[in-house]
């Protein structure tokens, strides 16, 4: 039996973090039965969700998720592609996770109204008095990661430039074709469905959605496969309305 840990639904999402999200739809298309609970990120391998149990066999990390997948499974979520689009493929996945994913860490962290109706609430459980000392530790150590990176450095305008340009890219590579790559999804779609349901999801507010939004076949995208993969989780959740 596989064991899936992750954060488990919140803001109407299957997980709150596109990286969770983004293994549950690889496991989805690879057809394999799962168990998905709530992890524990002082248990977890590398300190960070998703990671994996396959029948004791503790995998970290959505990307060596994947590669465990391919090679424990036999399956190849780019079967089928060239190369060259297997570089394409590679080289989105990087700009989502990379660049995109940083854009909407921002938006959900850093601005402070998104902040207290969102991720505020991680800190529930904790006990008070130690519960707001706990949140502003953890939103210092997210600031913190954030101008290590660069992203926090920026203005929200500039943030949101750059985010639209791969934005526009990833529109530009999807064109009118039903998956990024082509006529079947490819292991780059699930990383793009999971960065772009958070971006869309309407509880948190941002220029950055709004730019999102700007995209017609990114969001035709985006609820078509959360149909196909989480139709519990209906394409409301991002509706722009």
């Amino acid at each position: 039996m596989i064991t899936l840990y992750g954060f488990g639904p919140a803001f109407g999402l299957p997980d709150p973090s596109p990286y969770v999200m983004k293994t549950e739809t690889q496991l989805k298309m690879a057809g394999l039965g799962y168990l998905k609970v709530d992890g524990d990120l002082e248990k977890a391998p590398k300190g960070k969700l998703p990671y994996l149990d396959d029948g004791g066999l503790m995998v970290a990390d959505s990307t060596f998720i994947r590669q465990h997948i391919e090679e424990a499974y036999g399956i190849d979520f780019d079967e089928g592609l060239s190369p060259e689009q297997r570089a394409v493929a590679w080289a989105a996945e990087r700009m989502i996770e990379d660049h995109l994913g940083w854009a909407l860490g921002y938006c959900r962290w850093l601005i402070p109204e998104n902040f207290a109706i969102g991720p505020a609430h991680f800190f529930d459980d904790i006990p008070e008095p130690g519960r707001e000392q706990v949140r502003q530790e953890v939103l210092g150590e997210v600031r913190h990661a954030m101008t290590a990176q660069g992203v926090a450095r920026h203005s929200l305008a500039e943030i949101t430039a750059l985010a639209d340009r791969s934005l526009r890219a990833l529109s530009v590579l999807l064109g009118d074709k039903p998956y990024l790559m082509g006529e079947r999804p490819a292991g780059v779609d699930a990383t793009a469905l999971s960065f772009l349901a958070g971006l869309y999801c309407p509880v948190f507010a941002s220029p950055v959605r709004d730019a999102a939004l700007a995209y017609p076949n990114l969001v035709a995208y985006a609820e078509r496969l959360m149909r196909l993969f989480f139709p519990q989780h209906t394409p409301q959740a991002m509706d722009a309305a």
